[in-house]
């Protein structure tokens, strides 16, 4: 974790002039206070506080507490972070302090803003783009995202006296958590290994449309006891630019190198795919070796917008019917009812009664990218109709397409390739969170289960 505050502050886009932003870097001086970075100002003793105070992991929370207000005293927080390519990332919230002059988050509910209600962790979770339809990626898992912290006056978000200020890091490579860039053959992937030799469980992660190398998923789960390997499917170094055909060899390739590494324990590996990653999940899963586990969020049982071929067979993709795409009332695309069902082009059903893989389906029941319930439905009928295991399908009410890490910010509307413009997503923001939460947990549960042979708990505090 250990580049200067100045220097992430620069990575991250926050020093840099002439970005649209709330104020910074004026007013009253930068202290340090019990190893916690805060502001004071000459009219008032307040101070942010944040435990852990040197920041932590992306998906761990941090617990924050405004001391030195004047008792029931009203105030607003504000949190902003950039991403890579400088977007700005926002959420405010209003909140009273108790009559001991304190405002602990963990205790006071906030009466209003991006969110409302007691949600300690709501200004990361809710905080929404400036920039339209632009969806929040790490790119670079080795430099954190820093989040400014703000505490204002009254309930005025925008107009409040600053009263505190603070930079939270949100890392990204939990401590001792290796990262080896892999150029195997034809694999191009990274992999991430926990601190001891192991071997530990090996998981390939697979995420959807844009292609490209995302590795925060599989760095954060690393540190979760895996050896998780994030894969890219295109769009990559020297790898094709687009999805034409999907050839599975690829990706048997890189599931044996994974199982020949010697810090990863056999006979077989896990499978982690969201969208069109848990599509290719489905299909690797049907058609290859060595794949004992797949947890499948929010994916398709058809095949969709390419071939997926593997030896002499090809599965084509699903019809798309684009009379069937509306409008929703901010004007952007739903296709949810877009793609034909897979029981009548029954060629693009992939073929998962040939699996011997245990699956957990985990899914948004506001999925507005495609049918992600009913397509873990009839993937789980055409399971048992030919006598094998009966997967586990977890519904979440009101979450959207994008179920992420804990406290990633809900993706509603964003760029789709094959489109070629914005769609909606689906999902409302509380619910979704919760939904990471709880989808986070279950599928660590899931792979120790079956990767490891291990029954876990995991706290309700990750």
């Amino acid at each position: 974790m250990g580049a200067s505050s100045l220097a992430v502050l620069r990575a991250c886009g926050l020093c840099r002039p002439g970005l649209k932003n709330w104020p910074r870097l004026t007013g009253p001086p930068l202290l340090r206070l019990g190893g916690c970075r805060t502001w004071a100002s000459a009219k008032t003793t307040a101070t942010l506080s944040l435990e852990p105070a040197g920041g932590c992991c992306w998906d761990q929370p941090v617990r924050i507490a405004v001391r030195g207000l004047a008792p029931e005293q009203p105030v607003t927080l504000r949190a902003s972070l950039r991403d890579e390519k400088g977007a700005l990332f926002r959420a405010h919230a209003r909140y009273r302090a108790d009559a001991g002059s304190e405002l602990d988050l963990e205790r006071a509910p906030a009466l209003g803003g991006s969110f409302a209600g007691l949600e300690p962790m709501g200004l990361i979770w809710a905080m929404e783009p400036d920039k339209p339809y632009w969806r929040l990626l790490k790119r670079d898992v080795q430099t954190p995202f820093v989040v400014e912290l703000e505490v204002l006056d009254g309930h005025e978000p925008d107009s409040g006296r600053l009263l505190a200020r603070a930079l939270h890091e949100r890392h990204f490579m939990p401590p001792g958590v290796r990262r080896v860039p892999v150029r195997e053959g034809r694999v191009r992937a990274t992999l991430f290994l926990p601190p001891e030799p192991g071997p530990y469980p090996g998981i390939v992660d697979l995420f959807g449309l844009g292609g490209g190398l995302l590795e925060y998923r599989a760095s954060l789960l690393a540190g979760k006891g895996f050896a998780v390997m994030a894969l890219a499917c295109y769009n990559h170094d020297d790898l094709p630019q687009s999805l034409e055909t999907t050839h599975l060899e690829y990706f048997e390739e890189a599931v044996n190198y994974l199982l020949h590494r010697p810090e990863v324990k056999g006979p077989g590996i896990g499978l982690l795919g969201i969208s069109k990653g848990g599509e290719l999940s489905l299909a690797m899963s049907s058609f290859l070796k060595g794949i004992t586990a797949a947890v499948i969020i929010n994916g398709s049982v058809a095949v969709v917008g390419a071939n997926i071929r593997y030896k002499d067979e090809t599965l084509p993709p699903v019809t798309v019917m684009r009379d069937r795409v509306k409008m929703t009332k901010d004007g952007i695309k739903d296709v949810v009812e877009a793609l034909k069902s897979p029981l009548e082009d029954g060629k693009s059903f992939i073929p998962v009664e040939r699996s011997n893989t245990t699956f957990l389906f985990l899914v948004g029941q506001d999925d507005h990218n495609w049918k992600s319930e009913f397509y873990a439905n009839e993937a789980s009928k055409r399971l048992q109709a030919h006598g094998k295991e009966k997967p586990q399908i977890i519904c979440y009410p009101e979450a959207g397409h994008y179920i992420e890490p804990p406290y990633w910010p809900l993706c509603r509307a964003a760029h789709h390739v094959l489109v070629g413009g914005p769609i909606f997503y689906g999902g409302e923001p509380r619910a979704h969170a919760m939904a990471q939460l709880d989808a986070w947990k279950r599928l660590q549960i899931f792979f120790h289960k079956h990767l490891d042979g291990v029954e876990v708990t995991i706290p309700t505090k990750l």
